[in-house]
């Protein structure tokens, strides 16, 4: 159980009641984590001075044409702003950055670590095409994030899923169960496509988290790994009021998005392997993918960050636990007004949650007669407050690891705005709707690359209809993909996208047009 905390918003008092270091919080068992291996060896060669007469063309330093690109940022980027394969750096078995990779494996419980610069949507394609290296058929979360996707139709697998529990009064997808994820196995099985590697998106959005370990009992049981899309629980597993980290649950491959919530710069991202039963299997094969996905030039600023954000992780308990007690004071805050409420009081209704993340805070804005977009913008516009994202219906705020932003100006500026009297005219414009049933997709009657590769025209809505989607189509909300290449479109599909794109709340990704009149279909023969 969390520790009480005030339900002050005044930031002081959050802070004051925050629970001091633990020792019996999952800290660092040893004093590895307050080195920087590769950090401090792009700090050492700067401080030699050194002439570069290689890439990257500023030099390292402002003369010439740098000036102004040090004036932007400062002289220190570019001085640390190194390429690949220097001694003392990233070059040998006991480099720097090998020793910062150990590090980073150790803090999150896994077998092995990867840094990465081209976020977690590399991740994602990296697990996809190592995981075709089991086999070719993959059973995935229907809400997978697009980059996944991605790596489907690259890697050559053939998809089947399972759906995620949906809010539908909200429009929000969660996660899934493990007896979800048993009866979508064992369908697969039945139906001839045995799933050669499972992937599951854990915490939400929203900041709902599954039962990573009975999900991981599951899949192997089944015979397959788990990948878990933790994008965006990177800081899970540091503080004892967090959800552990999905690696040391069992999960056999886990994609960190680091920056997301875990301080590092934008872009930088890990890919964790577990100890699990496959590992011996997968790791050269995502060695061969990450190989094959990664920049020949791989920045060193932002995989310094990743080093720096470990060490500050691995370490910052009691920071992170002054950002704990700054939500829940946020929260209570929200539960005190009635035109405000907290998503995640209602998440008990789901069985596939079993734990929230407390940096995560969504908001039920439906009681302020203001669109959840409208109320978003206002803010921004209005008071220079970023929230993460909105519906219809909610607002999403994200506190990062560590850090205590002006909560109690963001609920001032929130009452404020939907005290509003210029709220009124404009609410009615993004109010939720009633959206049709959510349609099963249609059977699956080409291989996605096969589809996604094929000659493609474009057809009336109408025509579509028993065609072939050579594209994937997801209406938000809930964000789920309708259609994939390569599934046969519907009738219900067709209705149900069409109704959401003519809601003034909702709109369809990858659609070739906003009211999704035309669809892209693979050509006949």
């Amino acid at each position: 159980m969390a520790p009480t905390r005030t339900s002050a918003l005044d930031g002081t008092a959050a802070i004051d009641d925050a629970p001091a270091f633990d020792a019996t919080s999952p800290a660092p068992a040893d004093l590895r984590h307050w080195e920087t291996p590769y950090a401090d060896a792009l700090e050492r060669h700067a401080a030699r001075g050194p002439v570069a007469l290689m890439v990257p063309g500023h030099g390292g330093d402002d003369l010439g044409l740098s000036a102004r690109l040090a004036g932007y940022f400062g002289e220190r980027p570019l001085q640390l702003d190194v390429p690949m394969l220097l001694d003392d750096i990233d070059l040998g078995e006991d480099s720097p950055l090998s020793r910062s990779l150990a590090l980073a494996a150790d803090a999150w419980g896994a077998r092995r670590t990867w840094f990465l610069t081209g976020g977690a949507s590399q991740a994602n394609r990296i697990a996809a095409l190592a995981v075709r290296g089991l086999g070719e058929n993959i059973l995935s979360q229907r809400s997978a994030h697009s980059s996944f996707s991605d790596g489907v139709l690259s890697a050559g697998l053939v998809p089947s899923f399972v759906l995620p529990s949906i809010d539908s009064r909200h429009g929000v997808a969660h996660g899934v169960s493990p007896a979800s994820l048993d009866e979508a196995l064992t369908a697969a099985t039945r139906a001839g496509r045995p799933a050669d590697a499972v992937y599951i998106v854990s915490p939400s959005y929203f900041g709902a988290v599954a039962d990573v370990a009975g999900l991981a009992r599951v899949a192997h049981a089944h015979g397959a790994p788990l990948i878990v899309d933790g994008a965006w629980g990177p800081h899970f597993g540091f503080h004892p009021d967090l959800p552990e980290s999905p690696a040391r649950l069992g999960a056999d491959l886990v994609v960190s998005s680091t920056h997301k919530l875990g301080g590092s710069l934008t872009q930088s991202a890990m890919l964790h392997l577990g100890h699990g039963p496959f590992a011996d299997a997968l790791e050269p094969l995502v060695e061969r993918a990450v190989s094959i996905t990664a920049s020949t030039s791989t920045s060193a600023l932002l995989q310094a960050s990743l080093d720096i954000a470990r060490h500050s992780l691995a370490t910052g308990a009691e920071l992170i636990g002054r950002s704990i007690a700054g939500a829940d004071a946020f929260r209570e805050a929200l539960r005190g007004d009635p035109r405000f409420g907290v998503l995640s009081d209602g998440f008990g209704a789901f069985d596939d949650i079993v734990a929230v993340d407390p940096l995560r805070v969504a908001i039920d804005v439906s009681g302020t007669g203001v669109s959840g977009h409208w109320l978003r913008q206002r803010l921004i516009d209005a008071d220079g407050i970023y929230f993460e994202m909105s519906t219809a219906t909610t607002l999403v705020a994200l506190i990062g690891a560590g850090k205590t932003p002006d909560l109690a100006r963001a609920h001032r500026a929130l009452a404020a705005a939907a005290d509003s009297a210029e709220a009124s005219a404009e609410a009615a414009s993004g109010a939720a709707e009633e959206f049709p049933a959510l349609p099963e997709a249609g059977p699956l009657r080409m291989p996605p690359r096969d589809a996604f590769f094929a000659g493609t025209e474009l057809v009336p809505a109408a025509a579509a209809v028993g065609r072939i989607s050579a594209d994937t189509l997801a209406a938000y909300p809930p964000g789920i993909p309708n259609l994939i290449p390569g599934e046969e479109i519907t009738a219900q599909t067709v209705a149900f996208l069409q109704a959401v794109a003519a809601s003034p709340s909702g709109y369809v990704r990858g659609a070739v047009d906003p009211a999704v009149e035309r669809f892209r279909v693979t050509a006949r023969d």
